[in-house]
């Protein structure tokens, strides 16, 4: 029998105290945790906001922070700021000994998608409000990113003509417009857009000197010219020579104000985002 067996009552004894000794831990552990010895006394919010409100942080604090220093949920104190339209990050950590540090990464809207949504400088969509004067994107919905790249680079090269785009537009063929604050449009095509726009910018003051009037539309998407329309003005045909294409002449044609510039009717596109169709070359 066990009790004739000392070595056997020595286990059993170490056996039955190791038992105790992790149920005694285990109230005391649940006891501290529950008491109210170690309240949150402090949230602080490391991030300069320009969106998200004092007001949206206290109704996110008074409806999901609930607990102690140690049994708050930070999971979904994160998940409840994520929420928020203008967050696109957030982490939540705890600071001993009673406060939380939250970090807020919020969107920094670059162009609107459309009528409804928003694009952010990475090249992602969300949906906020925002009064803003800002470009617009036309394009099937996996085509956000490249289009926010492109945006970035044709403002760029366009910058030095004092140009701002306010309308960017890819077709589903891949055919690249863009417009600008200026009126102007320019049918970009489908390959080389950067190179066609910037051999266009070389010759941009002497073209719309040439032409007599204000430019109103370009088509870049001429192997070695380019055609042009203007506003005001009676048609006129006129050549002038192709600085990027020896011995080429490129064809320049002026329309009147009323000429069509280009078609703008509905594409598909995924998620039911907006698009418009530009030039298909």
């Amino acid at each position: 029998m066990v009790w004739n067996k000392p070595h056997m009552l020595n286990l059993l004894a170490n056996l039955m105290f190791g038992v105790a000794f992790i149920m005694v831990l285990y109230a005391a552990l649940f006891l501290l945790i529950r008491t109210p010895l170690f309240p949150l006394k402090e949230i602080k919010v490391e991030s300069h906001l320009q969106h998200v409100t004092q007001e949206q942080v206290r109704l996110i604090v008074s409806r999901y922070l609930k607990g102690n220093f140690f049994t708050v949920n930070l999971e979904k104190t994160r998940e409840a700021f994520q929420k928020l339209p203008w967050a696109r990050n957030v982490s939540v950590k705890r600071r001993w000994p009673n406060s939380l540090e939250i970090s807020i990464e919020e969107h920094q809207a670059l162009a609107r998608w459309g009528n409804v949504a928003l694009v952010n400088t990475h090249g992602e969509l969300f949906t906020a409000a925002s009064d803003a004067e800002l470009p617009t994107f036309y394009g099937p919905g996996d085509a956000v990113s490249n289009m926010a790249q492109a945006y970035t680079n044709y403002q760029e090269m366009l910058s030095g003509k004092q140009q701002k785009v306010n309308e960017l537009i890819l077709s589903p063929r891949g055919s690249w417009q863009l417009a600008t604050e200026g009126g102007l449009t320019i049918a970009l095509g489908r390959e080389g857009m950067q190179q066609r726009l910037q051999r266009f910018l070389q010759v941009y003051d002497k073209t719309a000197a040439s032409v007599g009037g204000k430019l109103t539309y370009v088509d870049l998407r001429y192997p070695n010219g380019f055609a042009v329309r203007r506003s005001g003005l009676a048609p006129v045909n006129k050549n002038v020579t192709n600085p990027y294409a020896p011995d080429a002449k490129t064809l320049v044609k002026a329309a009147s104000k009323t000429s069509s510039v280009v078609n703008k009717g509905n594409i598909k596109a995924k998620a039911k985002l907006p698009s418009k169709a530009g030039a298909n070359k």
